[in-house]
């Protein structure tokens, strides 16, 4: 019953302060604007600033982002506070489902597997972590990014639930991971605040256009949301699937 006030009490909070933050919003109106004259154009061809030169891989130096990636450019560089929400909201998710399933006693037995999955297992774990590490430090420079990596890191220990009925993954120590990551990513944006003036300003130098070091901030914003949503995931992967959950 304690917990139901808690729950009723939060969400009485949250939509007090939405409805108190909605009355502080004014509504905008937008001109009409040709295609041409766009804010998207200046995106794509690099030309947000006054400097409009074209930016040549391997070459062009000291670019505003540095990042070959224009998804990339804006969602950890120009709105990297909404990443930040988004990974929060993640964070949020599996604590969730951690106390919910933690709060009750849950027996789930899992089959044991056959030895194609077992071997198969042990091949492709590291292959995953691999490949989902390259995917998040390389997002600056192609496809990819903080999180399709981190989920990829997940699913490798998905694949050890599934090939292993005793395999229950360490949880304090994705728990520390979890929050060694999230802390990087505020000292980040704070570290932007104090040297720029701005949360999360891009502060380092962003280097040549494709190379590994550039982008400034970029690829180690992309590092601790890759390690954050890797932990998140993995948690609630196990908060389900692992072999006993007691209060």
């Amino acid at each position: 019953m304690k917990k139901v006030f808690i729950g009723i009490f939060i969400i009485a909070f949250t939509l007090m302060f939405l409805i108190a933050m909605s009355n502080s919003i004014s509504l905008f109106t937008y001109n009409e604007s040709l295609p041409e004259t766009n804010v998207s154009n200046d995106y794509i061809h690099k030309s947000v600033t006054k400097d409009s030169e074209e930016i040549i891989f391997n070459e062009t130096k000291d670019a505003e982002t540095g990042s070959a990636n224009i998804v990339t450019s804006i969602v950890v560089n120009y709105r990297s506070f909404d990443t930040l929400g988004e990974v929060t909201v993640l964070f949020l998710s599996a604590m969730g489902v951690m106390l919910l399933i933690g709060s009750s006693d849950l027996f789930m037995k899992r089959k044991k597997s056959g030895f194609i999955l077992r071997t198969a297992a042990k091949i492709l774990f590291p292959v995953l972590l691999v490949v989902g590490t390259y995917i998040f430090t390389h997002g600056h420079l192609g496809s990819g990014g903080g999180f399709p990596g981190g989920t990829m890191i997940a699913s490798s220990f998905l694949l050890l639930y599934l090939a292993d009925e005793k395999f229950v993954a360490k949880i304090e120590q994705f728990k520390t991971l979890l929050g060694s990551a999230g802390t990087l990513y505020i000292l980040i944006g704070l570290t932007g605040l104090l040297v720029g003036g701005y949360f999360l300003q891009n502060f380092l130098p962003t280097g040549t256009v494709g190379n590994l070091l550039s982008s400034g901030i970029i690829p180690v914003v992309y590092i601790s949301i890759g390690l954050k949503v890797g932990s998140e995931v993995t948690l609630i992967i196990s908060s389900f699937l692992k072999e006993e959950v007691t209060s």
